[in-house]
C-alpha cells in the first residue's frame, strides 16, 4: 500500500470517506454514570451505528484503499460478527463479492444480518482465531482479497475516525475508554487521540477471560492465550494484532480487565437508565467507569456495538436481576396441612414481596406429615428488601433457605 496509514493525513481522509456510509453518532451525556463516578461521562454510541457497530468504518475505508482488481477478486474475512457486517455492507456498496467466515458460536442475529447484506457466510471453529485460519486458507485457494478485522493499518485508521468525531464534539476530553478484542479500534483511537492531544489518557478495556492485549503488554510482545472464556463474544480473541501492536504499545496508557459479572450489571444499568441495548463487548467501557480512580474529568466511553440476540439479552437481564438481589428464590419447609401455603404467602405480601413463581413439592420427605417444600421465586427492591423478607420468614418460624437458581 503506497499511502502511509495511522497519520493525521490518513485519519482526515478516512473521516471524509466513512461519512459516505456511516450515521452520525453524537455523544450522549450520562447523568447516571456522571453522578456515580463524579466525572462528566459521555457515551459514543456506536451501538446506534449502521450495521449496529463501529466496524463499518474500518471495513469501508479499507475498501476505498483497494484497487479495482483487488475488489473484483472478491473479499474474504473472519469475524465474530460486527466486522462481518461491516465488510458485507462495504462490499455491497462497492458491488463486490464478500465471503465471511464466522465462529459457529456467533449469535444468530449477527449471522442473519451479515447474510442480509448479500455476503456468503461460512460457520467454522469455536473462536475467532479458528475462523481466521479458515478464511486465510480459502483466500489462498480462491484468490480472494483478505481483509483482516483488526491487524490491518488501513482498517485501524478507519476505526480511528471515532476519535476525530469525539474531539470535534468534546475538544477538552480527558479520558477515552475503548474496548479491546484484537486491538484495531484501540489502535486507531489511541493513535489519533495522541496526535491531537498528547496529554489525553486512552485506556483499553478487555474481558477478564480474553485479556490477550494485557498479556502482550506485560510480555512487551504479541502473545497468544491458550484459550478464551467470556460472554463478550466480540472481543473473544486469543492473539492481538502484530502489525498494530507497536502503535497500541506507544499510544495506549493502560488496560483494565472486566469480569463477565460486571458486564451483566452494566447491561442492566444501560437498559434501565439509558434505554439502550449495548452488546457485552461494548459494555466493557461502561463497566470500566467504576474502575477509574479519577474525579472531575471529562470521560468518553465508546459503546462499540449493540448486536445482541434476544435470547442472550433475556438471560443477561435475568442474571443481572439475580445478582442485584431483585429476584431470588427461597425454600421453606412446611407441614402438609391445608392453609399453610396461604400463611406463607401472607407473610411475603405483608413485606411487599412480589411472588413470580411457586413450586409446592410434597415428595421432598418420606414422612409427608413432617414436611413439604415450598419454593417461592419473588421480586424485591434490592439486598435490603430481600433481607427484610427473609428475616420476617425466619421470625415466623419458616427457616427460609435461599436457593441459587435461575427463574
Amino acid at each position: 500500500m503506497s499511502k502511509e496509514m495511522l497519520t493525521l493525513e490518513a485519519f482526515e481522509e478516512a473521516s471524509e470517506e466513512v461519512k459516505k456510509v456511516t450515521l452520525e453518532t453524537k455523544l450522549i451525556f450520562s447523568d447516571f454514570y456522571s453522578k456515580l463516578t463524579e466525572n462528566k461521562v459521555y457515551f459514543k454510541p456506536e451501538n446506534m451505528q449502521l450495521t449496529g457497530a463501529y466496524k463499518l468504518r474500518g471495513a469501508y475505508y479499507k475498501m476505498s484503499t483497494l484497487t479495482p482488481e483487488e475488489r473484483a477478486r472478491g473479499l474474504i474475512t473472519a469475524s465474530a460478527g460486527n466486522h462481518a457486517q461491516g465488510v458485507a455492507y462495504a462490499a455491497k456498496a462497492y458491488g463486490a463479492k464478500a465471503v465471511i467466515v464466522m465462529p459457529i458460536t456467533t449469535p444468530l442475529i449477527k449471522v442473519n444480518r451479515t447474510k442480509s447484506y448479500g455476503a456468503e457466510v461460512i460457520l467454522y471453529g469455536d473462536v475467532y482465531d479458528d475462523a481466521c485460519a479458515k478464511a486465510l486458507e480459502l483466500a489462498e485457494e480462491h484468490g480472494y482479497t483478505f481483509i483482516h478485522p483488526f491487524d490491518d493499518l488501513a482498517v485501524a485508521t478507519g476505526q480511528g475516525t471515532i476519535a476525530m468525531e469525539i474531539f470535534k464534539e468534546l475538544p477538552l476530553v480527558d479520558y477515552i475508554l475503548v474496548p479491546i478484542g484484537g486491538g484495531g479500534l484501540a489502535t486507531g483511537v489511541s493513535t489519533l487521540a495522541k496526535l491531537l492531544n498528547p496529554n489525553i489518557k486512552v485506556i483499553g478495556v478487555e474481558p477478564e477471560g480474553a485479556a490477550c492485549m494485557q498479556a502482550s503488554f506485560k510480555a512487551k510482545k504479541v502473545v497468544s492465550l491458550p484459550g478464551v472464556n467470556t460472554i463478550a463474544d466480540g472481543t473473544a480473541v486469543k492473539t492481538p494484532g502484530s502489525k498494530i501492536f507497536p502503535f497500541i504499545s506507544k499510544n495506549l496508557d493502560s488496560i483494565i480487565t472486566i469480569p463477565d459479572e460486571e458486564l451483566v450489571l452494566a447491561f442492566l444499568d444501560m437498559v434501565e437508565n439509558h434505554k439502550m441495548v449495548v452488546e457485552n463487548s461494548g459494555l466493557l467501557s461502561v463497566a470500566a467507569l467504576k474502575h477509574l480512580n479519577v474525579k472531575g474529568k471529562k470521560v468518553v466511553s465508546i459503546l462499540s456495538g449493540g448486536n445482541m440476540d434476544v435470547i442472550t439479552m433475556s438471560s443477561i437481564v435475568q442474571k443481572g436481576l439475580i445478582l442485584r438481589d431483585r429476584i431470588f428464590t427461597v425454600a421453606v419447609q412446611l407441614p402438609d396441612r391445608p392453609g399453610m401455603l396461604s400463611k406463607v404467602a401472607d407473610v411475603v405480601a405483608r413485606e411487599n414481596g412480589n411472588v413470580i413463581k411457586l413450586e409446592h413439592n410434597q415428595f421432598v420427605a418420606i414422612n409427608r406429615q413432617s414436611a413439604v417444600e415450598l419454593r417461592i421465586t419473588m421480586e424485591a427492591f434490592g439486598p435490603e428488601h430481600k433481607k427484610q423478607i427473609l428475616d420476617k420468614l425466619e421470625v415466623e418460624g419458616y427457616q427460609p433457605k435461599v436457593v441459587r437458581t435461575l427463574i
